[in-house]
């Protein structure tokens, strides 16, 4: 997989995602975003943001639930240049 983009609405800040980030919740830990989050495994949905643009890749579907327009950056990895809100 090559290197994706996140941008983050909220800022701008535009943020590369390294192959050996398994999911997009350690990429954004990686530059100091901060999130909250409980499980890192899909189950409890504490860290459900909103993509704005993109997609994302699921290793395993997600138990929590997650409405259109949501993603679980702990189980998820950016699919090229996404955008998200925090």
């Amino acid at each position: 997989m090559s290197r994706s983009v996140v941008i983050l609405r909220s800022s701008g800040s535009r943020l590369e995602c390294a192959e050996d980030h398994p999911n997009l919740l350690t990429a954004l830990e990686a530059h100091n975003v901060c999130v909250e989050f409980q499980c890192r495994e899909g189950y409890c949905g504490s860290c459900r943001m909103r993509l704005l643009k993109g997609e994302v890749d699921y290793a395993e579907t997600p138990l929590a639930f997650i409405q259109q327009g949501e993603i679980l950056p702990c189980c998820c990895r950016a699919k090229g240049e996404i955008e998200i809100e925090l």
